[in-house]
């Protein structure tokens, strides 16, 4: 075969492999969301956190509104989420978002769960499923409620929150600490603007004593969605970018996984 004869194999190789390389694009990551309203869509930040990742059809929210770190696994929830990590072979890696807390706390028949011997084994629980089926377990804090007293931010939550930063750093998997980010955030805002991320507008007169069960009831007046615990649209996009930005930092391997600031 002439030299003439040989570049022109070459070339032919080289035209018959482009294509197959180009077959063959990254897998894309995947997030799965697990995790109580706070998370949910319609009154959390999950669907604005997943609406931040360039292919946001891999990001699934499969937190619910009312469950604790019991009731999810209990209902059956939990097993929709290990049926997904047995499929994942389409996917590079799977990253499942856990956050539990708010239904764990005292007073919630058939949610809560006891502080010491039941909520730190239900939260090791969760992580040592996730690595067991090779997915990437990461533990978010709980959102801070955003009530204050004499202008000071409470934090019924640090209880389940140190529970949750000791069981991260026993079971050595990543840390997203919400709950310190939003608390700072929201106690710098004040009382005023944080109501400005509730699911709805504060109503012009209501007590304290009246924000209970999500509702806001003043006499002669309609019931209201407000509430000092779950988001609007707003409190959605607000949390959603600490929640993005604490990935970036806990898995700097993410960082690319999002849109660019101008696209969200």
């Amino acid at each position: 075969m002439n030299f003439q004869n040989l570049t022109l194999a070459a070339a032919l190789l080289l035209a018959g492999a482009a294509p197959h390389a180009a077959e063959a694009p990254a897998k894309p990551i995947r997030v799965i969301l697990v995790g109580d309203s706070t998370m949910a869509n319609s009154s959390g930040y999950g669907d604005a956190f997943c609406a931040r990742i360039n292919r946001a059809n891999t990001c699934l929210n499969l937190a619910k509104g009312g469950r604790s770190s019991g009731s999810f696994r209990a209902e059956g929830r939990w097993d929709e989420v290990e049926g997904l990590l047995r499929g994942a072979a389409a996917y590079r890696a799977t990253y499942v978002l856990i956050q539990f807390g708010h239904n764990d706390q005292p007073g919630k028949p058939g949610r809560s769960t006891d502080l010491k011997t039941e909520f730190p084994v239900n939260m090791t629980r969760y992580v040592q499923d996730v690595k067991a089926l090779g997915g990437i377990p990461v533990l978010v804090t709980p959102l801070t409620r955003r009530s204050f007293t004499n202008k000071v931010l409470e934090n019924n939550l640090l209880p389940w929150v140190d529970v949750i930063r000791a069981t991260a750093a026993a079971q050595h998997v990543a840390l997203l600490d919400l709950n310190a980010d939003s608390y700072a955030a929201v106690q710098a805002m004040g009382e005023d603007e944080a109501d400005t991320l509730a699911a709805a507008p504060r109503p012009e007169k209501f007590t304290e004593a009246a924000l209970a069960a999500g509702k806001v009831e003043v006499a002669g007046a309609a019931k209201s969605a407000f509430d000092r615990t779950h988001v609007g649209a707003k409190g959605a996009a607000y949390f959603s970018r600490m929640v993005m930005e604490e990935m970036k930092r806990a898995l700097p391997e993410t960082a690319g996984q999002f849109k660019p600031e101008s696209e969200q």
